[in-house]
């Protein structure tokens, strides 16, 4: 089962890291939002949905972020310790649920880390705003992320007890 739910887990991951990769490619090179700046996508007003260029040299919501050469490689280093730290979970993953979790998550740690071996910097682009408050710009692989913390969380809250074996003492 463990071997089933490693590879289900790799496999969510390769997919996020395309469709991270893939977008990423199309909004720098399709749409060109780095001169184009800002493109509306849904809604307007006082919600929706913009493309916008942004060049995160920190971690998530820009946090530990610096503009030395080196700053970029260690923050690689870290997230790419990271995921190997999780596939090695994800290879004990006790079922689907987790082994997704982490799948996703790593995938979306290995497109940032391309992204900042690549540029220095990881490629944000999704502007969600509503009612005059505006969500930090993201990508595809920091919502593979987030998704994947929160279903860990829910597995945590919600996780039952291992039954007891039998002729264990209690």
């Amino acid at each position: 089962m463990a071997a089933l739910n490693l590879r289900r887990g790799l496999i969510l991951a390769l997919l996020v890291l395309v469709a991270d990769q893939l977008s990423k490619w199309w909004i720098l090179e399709v749409v060109n939002l780095p001169e184009r700046r800002n493109v509306p996508l849904l809604g307007g007003g006082d919600f929706g949905l913009d493309l916008t260029m942004v060049w995160n040299r920190g971690v998530t919501f820009g946090l530990l972020s610096g503009s030395q050469p080196w700053h970029a490689w260690a923050l690689a280093a870290m997230a790419a310790a990271i995921a190997v730290f999780l596939i090695r979970w994800m290879a004990k993953a006790e079922n689907r649920r987790t082994a997704l979790a982490l799948g996703a998550i790593v995938g979306g740690a290995v497109g940032n880390v391309i992204d900042r071996v690549r540029f220095g910097a990881v490629v944000d682009f999704v502007d969600a705003y509503a009612w005059g408050w505006h969500w930090y710009v993201f990508n595809i692989a920091d919502a593979a992320i987030v998704l994947g913390v929160l279903v860990l969380l829910v597995e945590a809250v919600t996780a039952r007890p291992a039954a007891d074996e039998p002729g264990r003492a209690a």
